[in-house]
């Protein structure tokens, strides 16, 4: 069953592409962005405004910052304590990365 306003919405359509509403837009010609998967696109749009990002991408950061630490520290207790958060984050990323590879 088509909208009720189907006509009217059609009219004023085509009177804007007849009139050049629709000419020079950015990105004409080009692939619509997040096409790829529609269904997560509001998804991406959200984190992406938000500043939000993926689990893992923000493991592996505080990975380079534990290693970056370790690589400065001298005292041997201060080391294998940096070793254990190391070992922690670098389990869950793997744990993340497994989720990720099996269920998206």
């Amino acid at each position: 069953m088509d909208h009720p306003l189907i006509d009217h919405i059609s009219r004023v359509i085509a009177k804007a592409e007849k009139d050049g509403a629709f000419d020079d837009l950015p990105g004409a010609g080009k692939p619509i962005a997040d096409l790829h998967a529609p269904g997560d696109a509001v998804l991406d749009r959200l984190m992406r405004e938000s500043g939000a990002k993926p689990q893992a991408v923000t493991l592996k950061a505080e990975i380079a910052e534990s290693k970056a630490r370790l690589a400065k520290l001298t005292g041997e207790e201060a080391r294998r304590e940096e070793m254990r958060v190391l070992a922690d984050l670098e389990m869950r990323l793997s744990i993340e990365m497994e989720a990720m590879r099996r269920y998206g």
